[in-house]
């Protein structure tokens, strides 16, 4: 049984942080109250919180200003000397560059894309230095990136990663039961005691 308030207008900021909603419940709401859908889950939490505090939309996204560069990443030239650009995409061709630079056991990560992202000016070579960088750094903690929106993922794997012994089953079956209470929706050893009852 769904124990959680009503997705209206008169809910409470407080039950929007401390309970668990689905994208679709989020865009639902957003659909009834005419804001924007767009963006991912926490975008769009947020979105409605700001909503729901001051009876409009405050912060609304503008529209992203036009690159300025030209550089086409689907076509290139590229070259270890150029430069990432305000209109950067991960596109097929880096792909091959990358792949060709570092080996057939490149993969693009939420880490190397996001770095790209924040790093306009830098090259090729440094994005490169980067990726052996943050690929060292996954090597000495071996955890993998989660996006915080993905809190089913980061459960299950945290749940299993706690050395108790349990299955997958028994993960998602906590999973369910944490999603349902209120509060942070992270793995925390004393969640083992629901499968005692």
């Amino acid at each position: 049984m769904d124990s959680r308030p009503k997705l209206t207008k008169t809910i409470s900021v407080k039950d929007v942080k401390e309970c668990y909603w689905l994208k679709a419940e989020l865009v639902a709401f957003c659909k009834s109250e005419n804001l924007p859908t767009t963006g991912g889950k926490i975008a769009i939490t947020n979105r409605i919180i700001e909503y729901l505090e001051t009876g409009r939309l405050v912060g609304q996204p503008s529209r992203t200003s036009k690159p300025t560069s030209k550089f086409d990443w689907k076509n290139g030239p590229l070259a270890l000397d150029t430069e990432i650009t305000d209109n950067y995409s991960n596109t097929q061709l880096v792909r091959a560059f990358f792949e060709k630079e570092i080996g057939s056991q490149f993969k693009f990560s939420v880490k190397l894309m996001n770095w790209m992202k924040a790093n306009q000016g830098k090259t090729l070579a440094d994005a490169i230095a980067a990726y052996h960088q943050l690929k060292q750094e996954y090597k000495a903690t071996k955890v993998k990136d989660i996006a915080p929106q993905f809190e089913y993922n980061t459960y299950v794997r945290d749940c299993l990663a706690s050395k108790q012994g349990l299955t997958r089953a028994e993960a998602i079956k906590l999973w369910k039961i944490k999603r349902s209470r209120r509060g942070p929706h992270v793995f925390d050893i004393t969640d083992l005691d629901w499968l005692k009852d």
